[in-house]
């Protein structure tokens, strides 16, 4: 039997990297010359619905629990909330990922194949956006050889997080120039931005920045390269300058683009419970974007604290709405408030100097909460919680920041995971019940089934990163 099983993970695990199709296994080996789906345009909708579908998918179960805007509760095994992260956490998004990763190399080639610089530049940003998920969720990944067993590469190496970091900026400086002559495309085959092709170019640098601040910790050069974007070169990278430029995917409950949390039952969808640090900050904010996230209960809006011990469950208060199930900006995937509040760190953090940390800042505010169709309340940067004070430390600084960007970031798949473990805001509660030593964990293990199917290059990924359990810290996290 145990062999059984090895065989089927190898199978899936080629399966995967090879993957050409954008909605079940069945399509996998659908020969890609006779296909519609080989056109970019026929596949680049399917395989960004899919990639956000996923990402909301975890961030509603894997993200929310850790960082208590959600608690499962129970005392089973295997509650997130409590640090407790099972194996099997691990294959879903790695699936999802890597399975639209050869859609979007076939983006490439097809827009190559017909010359759109558009197609090819779009491939590009959607690659680094999945490949930096994925090295952000794991550590290690295949990357120079992933998704490419239609070259007879069946078992690919782990490519170490700095190198694959180091291409993926390749990556998004070649779609920068692409798109310096690249015209708008298909507008139906582009569910985030219609065809524009000057939106692309604004997300796609945009991203970098998300991703140059990811690294800045380790990496001098980008750090300096934040300060020629921003300061220098600025009319060469573009970058987001409003809430209309936010790369969404706002579902329109229309098929193929229907939330998927709208078929599931209210009853699941009320089983977590709204946490108190989530909504103890809105309540303390007068934040409106409060009656769209949180039900009342018993007359308020009412969390109850993360990380509880077990044998000693709270009462059950505020949800998450249904209304939710359906909400458009759900498919978020980087939007212009997150985009002023990386420039509020690098303007703080004295890497930059085109306007003070404080504009970067009350313009993410402003543009977090508009972006949900609510006006800022009077005084709201003058109130003490976020009045933002010059003479404040740079940790100080950084909360400021980081508790407004964590709630910009609402169910934008695992980033706010990602910036917690990078910077440590905002500072969460620790609740006494907490697993894995009260550490918040550093990654999700590798799905078992590669263990098996690619053993020896599992092992040497091991090796070199650490082991493979959910307190080894990726490279950018390491002191």
């Amino acid at each position: 039997m145990k062999k059984k099983y090895i065989i089927w993970g190898v199978a899936l695990s080629l399966s995967l990297f090879s993957a050409s199709c954008t909605r079940n296994f069945q399509e996998i080996n659908t020969d890609p010359n006779s296909s519609s789906f080989a056109l970019p345009q026929s596949l680049l909708a399917p395989a960004i619905t899919d990639v956000v579908s996923a990402n909301m998918s975890r961030s509603q179960r894997i993200t929310n629990e850790l960082m208590q805007i959600t608690v499962n509760m129970g005392d089973t095994d295997g509650k997130i909330f409590r640090y407790e992260v099972r194996a099997a956490e691990a294959d879903y998004l790695w699936n999802a990922w890597y399975l639209q990763l050869t859609n979007f190399k076939d983006i490439y080639t097809g827009g190559k194949d017909n010359l759109s610089n558009t197609y090819m530049a779009i491939s590009l940003i959607c690659q680094s956006w999945v490949y930096s998920m994925l090295t952000d969720t794991y550590g290690d990944v295949p990357y120079f050889q992933s998704n490419r067993a239609k070259e007879g590469l069946f078992l690919p190496k782990f490519d170490t997080q700095q190198a694959i970091y180091a291409d993926i900026f390749a990556r998004l400086e070649e779609a920068n120039e692409l798109l310096k002559t690249g015209t708008n495309v298909v507008s139906t085959s582009d569910p985030i931005f219609g065809g524009n092709a000057t939106y692309w170019r604004k997300f796609g640098n945009s991203l970098y920045l998300r991703l140059l601040m990811r690294v800045s910790n380790k990496d001098q050069a980008a750090i300096d390269k934040i300060k020629d974007m921003v300061d220098v070169n600025a009319t060469n990278y573009p970058i987001m300058t409003s809430n209309a430029e936010s790369a969404i995917l706002k579902w329109s409950g229309t098929a193929p683009y229907v939330s998927p949390f709208s078929t599931w039952r209210p009853a699941d969808w009320y089983t977590p419970k709204l946490a108190s640090f989530f909504v103890d900050n809105l309540n303390e904010w007068s934040d409106p974007r409060i009656g769209k996230w949180a039900t009342v209960f018993e007359g308020e809006y009412a969390g109850i604290p993360s990380g509880y011990p077990v044998g000693q469950v709270p009462v059950a208060k505020s949800t998450l709405p249904t209304a939710l199930q359906k909400e458009p900006l759900l498919g978020n995937v980087l939007n212009y408030a997150e985009v002023q509040f990386i420039l509020a760190e690098a303007a703080a953090k004295g890497w930059i100097t085109s306007k003070p940390a404080q504009q970067y800042y009350q313009e993410g505010i402003t543009g977090a909460i508009t972006m949900w169709g609510y006006t800022v309340p009077a005084n709201y940067m003058n109130y003490s919680l976020i009045k933002w004070d010059d003479s404040y430390t740079l940790d100080q600084k950084m909360e400021l920041i980081h508790k407004q960007k964590y709630y910009a970031l609402f169910f934008t798949d695992m980033q706010s995971w990602f910036e917690y473990r990078r910077t440590g805001h905002p500072v969460l509660p620790k609740g006494s019940g907490l697993d894995n030593g009260g550490v918040m964990p550093a990654r999700l293990n590798y799905p078992v089934y590669v263990q098996a199917a690619n053993s020896e290059n599992y092992r040497a990924a091991v090796a070199a990163q650490g082991q493979d359990v959910i307190s080894t810290q990726v490279w950018w996290q390491k002191p």
